[in-house]
C-alpha cells in the first residue's frame, strides 16, 4: 500500500513537471517568432532606409542643394583667386 501512494505521487510530480515543461518551451516558441517577425521588420525598416539614402545622396540631388540653400557655384577661372607666398621662389 504504501509503495503505490509513493509511485502515485512521484507520478503525479512527474505530470505536473511535464506540463510546466511543454507550458515553458510553448512561451519560449512564441517569443522566438516574435522576435523573428520583429527581427524581419527591422531588416526591412533598414533596406528601405539605405535606399533613400542612396537616393538623397546623388549628385545631382547634392548639387541641387548646394545651389539652392547654400548659393554655392561652380568655381571657375574668372573667380578663382590665387594665393601666392611672399618670398617664395615662382
Amino acid at each position: 500500500m504504501r509503495i503505490n501512494i509513493l509511485l502515485l505521487v512521484t507520478l503525479v510530480a512527474s505530470a505536473l513537471y511535464l506540463v510546466q515543461v511543454q507550458y515553458e518551451s510553448r512561451r519560449l516558441y512564441a517569443e522566438i517568432e516574435r522576435t523573428q517577425g520583429e527581427a524581419r521588420k527591422l531588416e526591412v525598416e533598414n533596406e528601405r532606409l539605405q535606399v533613400e539614402k542612396r537616393a538623397q545622396a546623388t549628385p545631382a540631388r547634392v548639387q541641387q542643394l548646394a545651389r539652392d540653400q547654400l548659393q554655392m557655384r561652380a568655381a571657375t577661372p574668372a573667380i578663382t583667386q590665387y594665393v601666392t607666398l611672399k618670398g617664395a621662389p615662382q
